[in-house]
C-alpha cells in the first residue's frame, strides 16, 4: 500500500492500515517533515477534534455533511481521543467543546501519530508525479524523480490548496482527474473577508465580543451568530467571519450582504428608551461624546458618521429621524462585501474530488479499484472548532482500514 501525503489524513491512514493487518505500508511526503500543516492548526496548539455527538458534528458541516456519517461512526471524536492517549498524547476539552493536546503543542499530535505508524516505511522529499493505473486498478505511482513504485492499493491524502506555505499545491486533484474523477472548483473557506467600507478599515485592530454577525444571500438570511469579530486593514476576521465565509465560498459577490448587531442582547425598543434618555440628559453635549457609553472609543468616534448622522450635532437637536437611523445602525451596521481573502489565509478548501465518485462507507474510488481518498482533497468542509481536522482523521482512518481489508481479500 502507498499513501500519498504525510499530513493528518495520511498519517492516521498509515496507523489504521497497520492496525488492520497491512504488512507493507509506504508513506510518501514531498515536504522535509511530516504533519507540516498540523503545526499551525489552532494557532500552534492543534485543535484535533470537537467533543460532540456524531449528529451535532454533521450539523457543523455545511457542505456535504451526510457523506461523513460512515467515517464519523468509524472514528468518532471519543475514539480519536482514546487513540491519541494510547499513543502518548492526552487531550482536554475547552470552550465550544474544542479538543486540544494537554501539552498545548501541535508537535505532540504529530509525534503520537508517528509512533502509531512505526512499522510503515516513510519516504520524505518524495514528490509523486502521477498514479499508475492498470486494468482499472491502482498499480503504483511514478515519482517526480522518475522512479516507479509498485503497489496494490493507493490512498491519496494530499490535502487541498489552503495555506500553500505548508506545501499544499493541489497535486491530488490532478491525480484524481487523470483517473477519471470529477473534481469540483476550489474556493477558500474559513477565511477573512474584504470589505469596501472605509470606516471598517479605520477600525483595524479593534476586537469586538458579544456581537452578532448576520449573512444574507439574495436577501435571505443564511447565517446569524453571536461571538467575536476582528476588524483588519482589509475588512473583518475572527471566529464569526470565518464561519460566515463557509456559506459564502463560491457564491456571487453581488448576492452577499453582511450586517453587524452591536447590541444583540438588547431589543430595539429597549435601546430606544435608553438612547432617548441619554440624549435628553446630555442635551448640551455633542452626539459623538455620548457614543462612548455604547461602543469602544475608536468606534464611538466614527459611529454617528456610519449611521449617517453629524456627530457634532447637540444631543438636544437630534431629530426623531436621526435617532431612528442611530438605532437601526446599532442593531444592524451594513457591511459591504467585496470578496473572500485568498487561499494563503484560508483554513480549509471548499471543493475537490466529488463525493459522488467516492464510496462513503470505505473512502474507495468508484472509478478505480484499490484507490482511496482521504482528507481535504475530498469536497467536504466544516466550521471552525476542530471539525475540519477530524474530517481528515476520520476519512484517513476509514481509508487506511478499508485499503488493508482490500489487500487482504
Amino acid at each position: 500500500m502507498i499513501i500519498i501525503g504525510g499530513g493528518a489524513a495520511g498519517m492516521i491512514a498509515a496507523n489504521f492500515a497497520i492496525k488492520n493487518g497491512a504488512a507493507d505500508v509506504m508513506l510518501l511526503e514531498k515536504n522535509e517533515k511530516l504533519g507540516k500543516k498540523l503545526y499551525i492548526t489552532g494557532k500552534g496548539r492543534c485543535n484535533v477534534t470537537n467533543d460532540c455527538s456524531v449528529d451535532d458534528f454533521i450539523r457543523s458541516l455545511p457542505h456535504n455533511g451526510r457523506f461523513m456519517f460512515s467515517a464519523l461512526r468509524f472514528l468518532p471524536p471519543a475514539t480519536l481521543r482514546d487513540m491519541l492517549r494510547e499513543l502518548g498524547c492526552d487531550t482536554m476539552v475547552e470552550r465550544g467543546q474544542r479538543v486540544y493536546p494537554i501539552s498545548q503543542r501541535a508537535s505532540d499530535v504529530t509525534k503520537a501519530l508517528t509512533r502509531g505508524m512505526a512499522k510503515a516505511q516513510v519516504k520524505l522529499g518524495s514528490e509523486v508525479d502521477s498514479l499508475i493505473i492498470e486494468d482499472g486498478a491502482a498499480a503504483g505511482v511514478k515519482l517526480r524523480s522518475g522512479e516507479i513504485l509498485r503497489c496494490d492499493a493507493v490512498i491519496v491524502a494530499t490535502g487541498g490548496v489552503s495555506y500553500p506555505v505548508t506545501g499544499s499545491t493541489g497535486d491530488g486533484y490532478r491525480f484524481a482527474q487523470a483517473a477519471g474523477h470529477k473534481v469540483l472548483p476550489q474556493n477558500p473557506s474559513l477565511v477573512p473577508v474584504t470589505l469596501s467600507d472605509p470606516w471598517a478599515i479605520m477600525l483595524q485592530g479593534l476586537s469586538l465580543k458579544n456581537v452578532t454577525l448576520s449573512l444574507f444571500m439574495n436577501d435571505k438570511r443564511v447565517y446569524s451568530e453571536q461571538g467575536e469579530l476582528l476588524f483588519t486593514h482589509f475588512g473583518i476576521s475572527g471566529p464569526l467571519t470565518l464561519t460566515a465565509s463557509c456559506h459564502i465560498a463560491g457564491a456571487d459577490a453581488s448576492s452577499v450582504r453582511l450586517s453587524l448587531d452591536m447590541k444583540p442582547a438588547l431589543s430595539r425598543e429597549t435601546l430606544e428608551v435608553r438612547l432617548k434618555k441619554d440624549l435628553q440628559s446630555n442635551g448640551r453635549k455633542q452626539l459623538s461624546s455620548i457614543m462612548g457609553d455604547y461602543f469602544p472609543a475608536s468606534m464611538a468616534a466614527l459611529f454617528p458618521a456610519i449611521a449617517g448622522v453629524d456627530g457634532t450635532t447637540l444631543c438636544s437637536q437630534v431629530t426623531a429621524k436621526e435617532r431612528a437611523q442611530l438605532l437601526d445602525t446599532i442593531k444592524g451596521i451594513p457591511m459591504h462585501f467585496v470578496s473572500l481573502r485568498s487561499f494563503s489565509e484560508a483554513v480549509v478548501t471548499r471543493g475537490g474530488v466529488d463525493v459522488k465518485d467516492i464510496d462513503p462507507s470505505t473512502m474507495a474510488s468508484k472509478k478505480v479499484r484499490g484507490l482511496y481518498f482521504a482528507g481535504e482533497i475530498i469536497d467536504v468542509d466544516g466550521f471552525t472548532g476542530g471539525f475540519n481536522l477530524h474530517i481528515a482523521f476520520s476519512t484517513g482512518a476509514l481509508a487506511g482500514a478499508s485499503a488493508a481489508t482490500y489487500l487482504e481479500n
